[in-house]
């Protein structure tokens, strides 16, 4: 039985490291991880009672495709604290994590073949889904100038579409409001459809995260319970798409998904009230950022740009290696440490770059620290 050419995508590569990772603990050892892209508390206390209620008395059987009612309402509401706008709630679509808004934002902006921009470095599992719905990723290349965000300058012709990320993965930067809006206004001019990936948003510490619908209402924008919400494996997320766009949005939901997990639903809801305890999770990815934006350069990691939000920083480490993934795999085995080749995000330069993720615990980020400055000064000594 064939496989169809649409099938052949790349691996995720940060995937393969938390394998290896993960069978070097079975082993038992023990892993530093520093590659995740998820963070290492559960989700909030409120949001698990609130499950566990609802499981007495809920059979938390299928939603209407949209969401419940009272989520898109609560999300809705989140845009009016954050950004001051007033969104209606019939534009919220919530979906089965950003995965699967990015699948219908996707099915539903593009026909087979359309050309869709992506800036480089950035999320891997773009480009994946856009093949494997038989459209053509175009990877636009950043510089480090613009802090790896794109700009109206690199953006090619031809595009149908144009997706951005702010905070970024893997680089943690942001687009401010300037910069947002001539990207959606030279995507616009073009003729393409412009998608906002906003899953960092509240995980920021250099200014405030903008987001494109405080520009225009002409844009998908793509949202998450998974990384601010610490909830990655509960596979709920959202997107606000302009008001005729609704309906085409709900039957391909209806089709491909018939609605996210109930269950899911209900923690999230409950979820965005739990102010203090995700504050206190900020605080910690914050005093994270600045153990590594210190640490990193006396291992000897001293090329990035320092992130304004999400948990990562991605580091140019050309004057060490030259194969990323090699690279990776030897700080795995010799320091204990997992991080992700950049080759995830960058197919053509990320073979001389790494992420380094700090969403863990703060002890973690401190050991991992150390043991990269041990390991790196045995592999470099006039680092030490």
């Amino acid at each position: 039985m064939r496989n169809s050419s649409r099938s052949q995508v790349d691996p995720f590569i940060v995937m393969d490291v938390m394998e290896a990772a993960r069978a070097a603990e079975a082993a038992g050892r023990h892993i530093i991880h520093m590659e995740v892209g998820q963070p290492g508390t559960p989700a909030p206390a409120g949001a698990r009672r609130a499950l566990a209620v609802a499981m007495e008395g809920d059979a938390l059987g299928y939603t209407v495709a949209l969401g419940m009612p009272d989520l898109r309402e609560r999300i809705a509401s989140l845009y009016k604290d954050w950004y001051n706008i007033n969104l209606d709630p019939s534009r919220v679509v919530v979906t089965p994590g950003s995965s699967g808004a990015f699948i219908l934002g996707f099915t539903a902006l593009f026909d087979a073949g359309d050309k869709v921009g992506l800036g480089e470095p950035g999320y891997p599992s773009y480009r994946q889904i856009l093949r494997a719905l038989d459209l053509q990723p175009v990877g636009i290349p950043t510089s480090a100038e613009n802090r790896l965000q794109p700009v109206p300058a690199d953006l090619p012709q031809g595009l149908a579409g144009l997706i951005t990320a702010s905070p970024a993965n893997p680089s943690g930067t942001m687009l401010d409001h300037a910069h947002l809006e001539a990207l959606i206004g030279a995507a616009h001019g073009m003729g393409a459809s412009f998608i906002s990936d906003e899953i960092y948003h509240g995980l920021q510490y250099e200014g405030r995260a903008v987001s494109a619908l405080e520009i225009s209402d002409e844009v998908y924008v793509i949202n998450s319970f998974s990384k601010y919400f610490s909830m990655t494996g509960w596979r709920v997320g959202w997107m606000v798409v302009p008001e005729n766009h609704v309906r085409v949005v709900e039957r391909l939901a209806q089709n491909m998904f018939i609605c996210s997990p109930h269950a899911s639903q209900v923690a999230a809801l409950a979820a965005m009230d739990c102010h203090d305890e995700l504050g206190a999770n900020l605080e910690v990815y914050a005093k994270n950022r600045q153990l590594m934006i210190e640490g990193l350069p006396r291992a000897g990691f001293d090329r990035f740009a320092p992130p304004d939000g999400a948990f990562y920083i991605y580091a140019d480490v050309s004057e060490h290696t030259n194969d990323s993934r090699a690279f990776a795999a030897e700080i795995l085995e010799h320091a204990g440490v997992a991080v992700t080749p950049g080759l995830d995000f960058d197919p053509l330069r990320g073979h001389q770059t790494l992420r380094f993720s700090y969403a863990r615990a703060t002890g973690d980020i401190v050991e991992g620290l150390d043991r990269l400055a041990v390991f790196m000064a045995g592999a470099n000594p006039e680092i030490l």
